[in-house]
């Protein structure tokens, strides 16, 4: 089970990022997302955004960066 697990992460390995890769944003295409459940939304969807460690504030500023 683990072999064939490793086989598919290494098969769409493009599917992921890394620290050397981008997020992989793709170009020219458009996603419609809609929700499908009616407000009040669940408590998971209306958490307030907290703050990011320091190792992770960074590299979410390394990715905006790149989008800018």
């Amino acid at each position: 089970m683990r072999n064939e697990l490793i086989d598919v992460l290494y098969t769409y390995n493009n599917a992921f990022s890394s620290d050397n890769e981008s997020l992989g944003a793709i170009k020219g295409h458009e996603v419609d997302i809609t929700l499908n459940f009616d407000r009040p939304y669940p408590p998971l969807l209306r958490r307030p955004a907290y703050p990011a460690s320091p190792t992770a504030r960074e590299a979410l500023e390394k990715h905006i960066q790149e989008f800018i």
